[in-house]
């Protein structure tokens, strides 16, 4: 048996991806007035990194879909890249939380490759989620307005970030489960039970996050349009009263559309973002060289504007493109998946993925209202890589083979006798 080679279309893309990657470590350590040899390790072993994981995954385990981790890589590394032209520090915990993300990925793929685990999976998920939501209210501290983080001493993290994976496996295997009206109640309440806790957090980006997501799931699940318009209807409502009540949201949507005129107060962040990304032209001013670096949240809710400032508008659009990517290799996994759990989870994992991209790009250029969220696999952050890479396991295991389980009793063909032949003059 001839062994297994890397095709050549993988090769390619990892050459072309390793040669972009160089560029960028280099543009970065040319700006020091010392070589920072930890820098220097720190880009080196990721691009190895990456080339071990094509090749055992071709050579060993023969994945065909290693151009879907590849779009995720060539965002980690801008990210990297990003975090690298900031701080050492900074570059040092993003390669960490890349690693873990990564592992997470793994493992999550191989737990969820049998359906029957991951249904098994859904009440620990659940249960966890709930109980780190509520300790995220009782222990979490005031920061920017939220109740987002919970600092541990020595790293903070961000609970919610993490309950998305669980809140996307929950309502997948609701919807594996069709004829169970209890399963959908249980996760109609899971669901109000998240978004409720991420308002009392003051976590308005993430809690629409969420709703997106159970839109999703809920519309995939009945198909009936006008209860997904009723949802929405009620949901509006709703939003109309947090607004009228809660003057930190109100706020927001008062600068949003006129941030002109508050260039100096509550939009200073939105109109950096357009005079900068604008003044970075198609192929940027030079990675470390921008203005924006100096606004507050440069390298999390704004890294988009640093990426258009520094490195252009062509890497910009990249940028967007391999969200679209992400987005067609869900779609095509969903048409070829071997179950209906595989189907949602990943048009559910890469339609959040898309949604929280859109509130970040369209919130920091003022087509949308400002909500904090982060740009996924590129701003920094440990809670944010973990959730990104979650999520990406879900549409890999929809394209993974799958093998239904098979039956307790196995059903054996009976073999029909041919009829006996009547002899010629037989009576």
């Amino acid at each position: 048996m001839a062994a297994k080679q890397p095709h050549f279309k993988q090769i390619t893309v990892m050459l072309l991806m390793t040669a972009f990657q160089l560029i960028s470590a280099a543009c970065v350590l040319c700006r020091q007035e010392e070589l920072s040899l930890s820098l220097v390790y720190i880009f080196f072993g990721y691009i190895a990194a990456e080339w071990i994981y094509m090749l055992i995954g071709t050579l060993v385990t023969g994945n065909d879909y290693f151009e879907l981790e590849a779009i995720a890589f060539f965002l980690s590394g801008i990210g990297l890249t990003v975090c690298a032209s900031f701080s050492e520090t900074y570059a040092l915990k993003q390669v960490i939380a890349i690693a873990m993300g990564l592992a997470v990925y793994l493992i999550m793929t191989a737990l969820i490759r049998d359906v029957r685990v991951a249904c098994w999976l859904r009440y620990p998920a659940a249960i966890g989620s709930l109980g780190v939501l509520a300790a995220n209210l009782a222990l979490a501290k005031v920061t920017n307005g939220t109740l987002n983080w919970i600092d541990l001493g020595f790293f903070s993290i961000q609970p919610s970030e993490l309950v998305k994976i669980a809140f996307v496996l929950v309502g997948a295997v609701s919807l594996e489960k069709l004829l169970s009206n209890t399963s959908l109640t249980k996760y109609i309440i899971f669901s109000i039970t998240c978004i409720g806790s991420l308002f009392l957090m003051k976590d308005f980006g993430t809690a629409l996050i969420f709703f997106f997501t159970f839109i999703l799931i809920a519309f995939m699940r009945s198909g009936d349009v006008r209860t997904i318009a009723l949802i929405c209807t009620a949901a509006l409502m709703g939003a109309v009263l947090v607004i009228y009540f809660k003057p930190y949201v109100a706020n927001r949507f008062a600068v949003y559309r006129h941030v002109w005129d508050f260039m100096d107060t509550t939009g200073y962040q939105q109109t950096r973002v357009l005079i900068y990304s604008a003044s970075g032209g198609l192929f940027g001013l030079g990675i470390g060289e921008g203005y924006l670096r100096d606004v507050y949240a440069a390298s999390t809710d704004l890294v988009f504007g640093v990426i258009c400032e520094e490195w252009g508008l062509v890497i910009g659009i990249a940028v967007l493109l391999s969200f679209a990517g992400i987005a067609l290799f869900a779609v095509r996994a969903a048409k070829t998946a071997g179950s209906t759990f595989y189907a949602i989870a990943a048009v559910a994992a890469a339609g959040m993925l898309l949604f929280q991209l859109s509130l970040n790009v369209f919130g920091i250029t003022d087509i949308l209202p400002l909500t904090g969220v982060t740009l996924p696999f590129v701003s920094r952050g440990g809670s944010s890589m973990l959730c990104s890479w979650g999520l990406l396991a879900y549409i890999r295991a929809a394209g993974a083979p799958f093998e239904p389980p098979k039956p307790d009793i196995a059903i054996s063909k009976v073999k029909r006798k041919a009829p006996a032949r009547v002899k010629e003059g037989a009576v």
